[in-house]
């Protein structure tokens, strides 16, 4: 079995000095979330990041990024939001072989696969410059069912920012990943798709594509206001942050648990 952590939405922000302060609430939740990963009694064998990494893509939030990850002894393995910038990403995890060999532009999509202890890791770029929405071209969805195709008895997790299912918030669905239908269709001709994950929600959630569950991750700082109205009013709320931890069995079996960031310990044994 396979042990994913999900993280998402972490926001690491710059100020007005270009650099990010260390006593930020995006700094200090993202400190939170990786003590509560290396707390858990089995440990992640590896960690995947669905996007907005950082708030305004710049090379010193990257920086900042690349250290506070840094106590994590496990693969951790970046993707783009649309709050990212492939190129400056690209330069700040140069130590990260499947982010810089995804194309030779500095701005081609930050896509690529990777087995996680038996198991497949799918991460596709669904960002659309300059714009917030979600996407992926002809040529992303090719990549992915050439990708697919390379390993079909190997229990798979693909990986987006946009998530491809309606969320039912307005703000978010205003923002949302435009006609997934090319990508529902590839992942139908692949059965051994056992999960789709996603970030940008700021909050859990549980939808399908194509028969599969699809699930979006809590954000590690903070969350979007749960209004399903039809005004739909665009906030943030004082619950609090979190991640996903999704366990893919060789046998295909998949489940996904989503928890609050924060050091828990047992208060009793139960019988």
């Amino acid at each position: 079995m396979a042990i994913i952590a999900q993280l998402s939405d972490i926001h690491l922000a710059a100020g007005r000095d270009g650099e990010v302060d260390d006593g930020s609430g995006p700094v200090r939740a993202l400190r939170a979330a990786v003590s509560s990963l290396l707390s858990l009694p089995a440990r992640p064998d590896a960690v995947v990041i669905t996007g907005d990494l950082a708030d305004g893509g710049r090379r010193a939030e990257y920086a900042r990024l690349h250290a506070l990850l840094s106590p994590l002894p496990m693969a951790v393995y970046p993707m783009c939001g649309n709050h990212d910038d492939r190129d400056e990403l690209r330069r700040v995890f140069a130590d990260h072989p499947e982010v810089t060999d995804t194309g030779t532009s500095p701005q081609a999509p930050v896509q690529y696969a990777v087995d996680v202890a038996g198991v497949r890791l799918v991460c596709c770029d669904t960002t659309v410059d300059g714009h917030a929405h979600g996407h992926m071209s002809e040529e992303r969805l090719a990549w992915l069912d050439g990708t697919l195709g390379t390993a079909p008895d190997t229990p798979t997790v693909i990986a987006t920012h946009h998530p491809p299912y309606p969320i039912g918030m307005r703000f978010i669905d205003d923002l949302r990943f435009v006609d997934p239908a090319g990508f529902a269709a590839v992942v139908s001709r692949h059965r051994q798709v056992v999960r789709v994950i996603s970030g940008h929600v700021h909050r859990a959630s549980v939808g399908s594509l194509a028969g599969t569950v699809s699930t979006t991750c809590p954000s590690t700082y903070r969350q979007l206001f749960l209004d399903l109205t039809s005004q739909g009013r665009a906030a943030v709320t004082g619950e609090p942050a979190g991640f996903a931890i999704h366990l893919i069995g060789l046998d295909g079996s998949a489940t996904t648990h989503f928890a609050p960031t924060g050091n828990y310990r047992p208060l009793m044994d139960v019988e």
